[in-house]
């Protein structure tokens, strides 16, 4: 079954600061679970999304090696932090913070993955989209999609080099700044 075509319609949709979007999925990243926030957001009802890749409501402006990234950490078993924009079934799009793990069996082993999104700190936002911005510019510049990815991975890695932190500690700190910042 082929993924819909949906195109952004440059709306936002949002959730409450203290609701959770939840989801699971199996070793191939098919949707096992989603919670009501999940699906109200989304716009989809649960029998839409269940036994769908979760990149159904991947947005096009999202670059893929931020994907590649968190794929390549959780399969190592490994948790990881992320800012993420989502599109909706309706084309409207929503940004998440995203904190992504493994699941695992009482004997250690990965079974599938976990993850909870909360709203994003916009403050965070306005320094992670124009870095996505980068990155999906240099992912077209390339006529191979592979090609692009890995060109945008080494982008991303280099920026984070420069800072002397992996993309968890860069998302991480986002969060972490901006939540001081709030509360002084």
């Amino acid at each position: 079954m082929s993924l819909p075509k949906i195109k952004p319609n440059g709306r936002a949709v949002t959730f409450g600061e203290n609701e959770l979007i939840v989801s699971k999925t199996d070793l191939r990243g098919t949707l096992t679970y989603a919670n009501e926030v999940f699906l109200r957001v989304s716009g989809y009802a649960e029998e839409e999304l269940l036994g769908q890749p979760h990149s159904i409501i991947r947005h096009p402006g999202m670059p893929r090696c931020v994907f590649r990234l968190a794929w390549e950490t959780i399969k190592r078993g490994e948790e990881i932090f992320a800012y993420v924009n989502n599109l909706a079934k309706s084309g409207c799009n929503y940004w998440v913070h995203a904190h992504m793990t493994p699941s695992l069996n009482p004997q250690g082993k990965i079974v599938g993955y976990h993850s909870n999104r909360r709203l994003p700190f916009p403050d965070a936002l306005e320094k992670i989209i124009p870095l996505y911005e980068r990155l999906l510019a240099e992912e077209s510049r390339h006529s191979d999609a592979e090609a692009g990815v890995v060109a945008s991975l080494r982008m991303l890695y280099s920026t984070l080099d420069s800072q002397g932190m992996d993309y968890s500690e860069f998302v991480f700190g986002l969060s972490e700044s901006t939540r001081l910042k709030a509360s002084i």
